[in-house]
């Protein structure tokens, strides 16, 4: 939501970006109550804990804010995967298969999500600055939500 916000800005101004940052945030918080509430079909306990205050400036001098705050998002959802990997040896260990099949089905969804955004950043890279990231913004505008990967039905 702080990508979404920042791009949202009037000194900023890129609305699909910020579209773009908004819808994958607002897909992260129903996955996560999907987690909660197979946690909570499972008998197990939600334990909830402080997150740090995300930055609120991607303004970087050498790749740009577009870049940047992709680049962020990137590393991001590398991270969610590397957790669903610890998550599922963690009840493959426990012999938990019905919970293993739900992050399996996750994970298959954020590989999706980690070629997407790879792909941003390889087109951000390749436009630079200027105009090009214009074009990018105009084209996650039209799309209505973050790129081709999460269908509505997804949302």
């Amino acid at each position: 939501m702080a990508m979404s916000a920042y791009f949202d800005r009037d000194t900023v101004s890129l609305p699909g970006f910020a579209l773009f940052f908004r819808s994958y945030s607002e897909s992260e918080f129903i996955h996560a109550n999907e987690v909660i509430d197979q946690q909570n079909r499972r008998g197990g306990r939600v334990e909830i804990g402080a997150i740090p205050m995300p930055d609120s400036d991607y303004n970087n001098e050498d790749k740009g804010d577009a870049l940047y705050a992709m680049l962020t998002a990137l590393a991001l959802v590398k991270m969610n995967m590397e957790k669903m990997r610890e998550l599922h040896g963690e009840c493959e260990e426990c012999d938990d298969h019905q919970t293993s099949d739900f992050i399996e089905e996750m994970m298959e969804e954020q590989a999706r999500v980690i070629k997407e955004v790879s792909n941003y950043v390889a087109e951000l890279e390749r436009v630079g600055k200027g105009y090009g990231v214009w074009h990018v913004d105009e084209r996650l505008q039209e799309e209505g939500r973050y790129g081709a990967t999460l269908g509505a039905e997804e949302m």
